[in-house]
């Protein structure tokens, strides 16, 4: 089974060489490696600061269950 279709819209195996070769021309091989690792720096903030704010909204919730009045 042929994953390409699934994931890339019908992306062929010679497009994906020719995508390649046009970063490799406008890049270089020697800045490769220093994007991808600054692409890796900045997913790893972006999910750093994902956990805070869902640590933030957590917080939030618990302090406004803690405040709430119990009624019976």
């Amino acid at each position: 089974m042929k994953l390409y279709p699934l994931l890339f819209g019908g992306i062929g195996t010679t497009e994906v060489i020719l995508i390649v070769l046009v970063i490799l021309l406008l890049f270089g091989a020697k800045r490769i490696p220093e994007l991808m690792k600054s692409m890796g720096k900045g997913v790893k903030n972006f999910k750093e600061g994902m956990k805070e704010v869902e640590k933030e909204i957590n917080a939030t919730d618990d302090s406004a269950k803690d405040s709430e009045p119990e009624s019976k």
